[in-house]
């Protein structure tokens, strides 16, 4: 059975959609075969992301690697039919979660294997995970970590395995501010108690939203001509590789 990646938080601007495209697509050049998925029946960001790539790709005549992009199906129970379809051909299926609590995102995270959470490194992002007093003492998970903690019980009666949980550190910068200093100690007290990784995620970069309108990643620009990459692009493939690396997927070898 196709391996069920989850990218999920109820915050919008978390960096879920950039998050969902470049595993997605990094997943796909490395020849697994990918299907994705967009919850987000509003916004539909990384549904964009994809139709933009295919769209870039036909008027340039370039193949890129890319993810099937599948369309929830009509009815009460629009994500189950669509689930099976892409499981009898694909390895990977990716589905991205709107920054919101819907009936949908519930279905999603309770069917997933890796649950990827990206979090902007902060305190106001952090609230969605635990609730913290004044003096910072944890005083309990809060809305979202209350939903996986659900997620997890529904795919324990159904007998289905557990939930790789890994929380990732959105926008860190690049200084050893307090502040960053202080969420990463709260991130790893927390990760002990409700049962999470912790990761290092993605920088904040230009590149990502120049990207967007040609539905590229940082894995193709050498396929459009690009002949030498900036110390920026640079440090950002490689926080895309030590993501890869960091996800401990079922027959996945970082090879780009």
């Amino acid at each position: 059975m196709a391996h069920i990646i989850v990218v999920g938080n109820e915050k919008g601007g978390s960096g879920k959609s950039t998050t969902s495209m470049h595993v997605a697509t990094a997943l796909a050049r490395m020849g697994h075969r990918v299907g994705g998925l967009d919850l987000d029946v509003r916004q539909g960001s990384f549904r964009r992301y994809l139709e933009n790539r295919m769209a870039f790709s036909a008027r340039e005549g370039i193949e890129l690697p890319t993810p099937e992009l599948a369309g929830l199906a009509e009815g009460s129970d629009p994500l189950s039919p669509v689930m099976a379809d892409l499981e009898t051909r694909c390895d990977f299926i990716l589905l991205d979660c709107p920054g919101s609590h819907t009936k949908l995102s519930q279905m999603a995270h309770a069917m997933a294997d890796t649950l990827i959470t990206p979090l902007n490194d902060s305190f106001i992002d952090f609230d969605l995970l635990a609730r913290m007093s004044p003096d910072g003492e944890v005083l309990g998970p809060s809305i979202y970590a209350e939903m996986v903690w659900a997620a997890r019980q529904m795919r324990v009666q159904a007998g289905a395995g557990p939930i790789d949980w890994l929380v990732l550190r959105n926008r860190l910068g690049t200084q050893a501010m307090h502040n960053k200093r202080k969420v990463g100690d709260a991130l790893s007290n927390l990760s002990r108690r409700i049962g999470f990784r912790v990761a290092p995620g993605f920088a904040e970069r230009v590149i990502f939203r120049e990207l967007f309108p040609r539905g590229l990643t940082l894995l193709d620009l050498k396929d459009i001509g690009t002949e030498s990459l900036s110390m920026s692009n640079i440090a950002a493939r490689q926080e895309l590789r030590d993501l890869i690396a960091e996800l401990k997927l079922p027959g996945v070898s970082v090879r780009f």
